[in-house]
């Protein structure tokens, strides 16, 4: 998995067949996901959400908690993805924020142009034609790129992510993915004292002040009935409140940042 070579590469060194090989590597994916799945591919815990939230609000979009990708840029794969599970069963920790003086309470992703002008998304600008949009879009794009760049520290790490699975089935690559970020949590908890981590201080040093953070006056209850869930569908996927937190976010990181461009 480190080094991502062939599985019969070292077969006379080791006096093991291919078949062995792979047999091993079944064995020793399935084990870690049983084993260590539950720990460390959970949900973010609401002490993690609001982290989270304050990284976002430090790098000038309040609200924000992180980037997200489709696989292969195909967006049908939204319709089958568990992102927004939790926010529709009514199970996701509350947040509140404020942007341009209007207060929201549904935390957004950072994404490219193929996503669907959702209440949860907040794309960049194509072809800016003003100060105000070049200069959100700028900053936009620039924090779009952990994804990415997660992406690659997982591929540093873990060669066999970056050659051709031509032998395997999708289940098992699949498992192999999830295994690879299951030991990187790993080692990410491991050496975390020695990463400089966010400083919620560096807040003083800003103009803006936190507005940013979990609720933890409302309750999460999963929904008594199927109306809501479609309230919240409907809100989560409303094209007006994408809108207007889009414009709010033009107009804030400009009044607040624009003059340090």
């Amino acid at each position: 998995m480190a080094y991502g070579s062939a599985a019969d590469a070292v077969d006379e060194y080791l006096r093991l067949v291919e078949t062995t090989t792979f047999s091993c590597l079944d064995h020793f994916v399935d084990t870690i996901i049983n084993c260590f799945g539950d720990e460390y591919l959970r949900r973010p815990t609401p002490e993690d959400l609001q982290r989270l939230l304050d990284i976002g609000e430090f790098r000038r979009f309040s609200g924000m908690i992180g980037s997200i990708d489709c696989t292969l840029n195909d967006i049908n794969i939204l319709d089958r993805s568990p992102v927004f599970d939790d926010i529709l069963n009514g199970r996701a920790p509350k947040v509140k924020y404020s942007v341009n003086g209007h207060q929201y309470k549904l935390a957004y992703y950072l994404t490219d142009g193929i996503y669907p002008k959702w209440s949860t998304f907040i794309k960049s600008i194509p072809l800016p034609q003003t100060p105000k949009y070049s200069f959100f879009a700028t900053h936009q794009e620039a924090a779009r790129k952990d994804v990415e760049r997660a992406f690659g520290v997982l591929q540093a790490r873990f060669a066999i992510l970056k050659n051709p699975a031509l032998f395997w089935d999708k289940n098992k690559i699949e498992n192999i993915m999830i295994v690879c970020i299951i030991l990187h949590n790993m080692v990410v908890e491991n050496e975390r004292d020695g990463y400089t981590l966010f400083d919620p201080s560096e807040f003083t040093h800003m103009e803006s002040n936190q507005t940013s953070e979990v609720d933890f006056t409302v309750p999460t209850t999963k929904p008594s009935c199927v109306s809501i869930m479609m309230k919240i569908r409907l809100y989560v996927r409303d094209r007006d409140k994408h809108k207007q937190l889009q414009d709010d976010l033009v107009e804030n990181i400009w009044t607040k940042f624009g003059e340090y461009h």
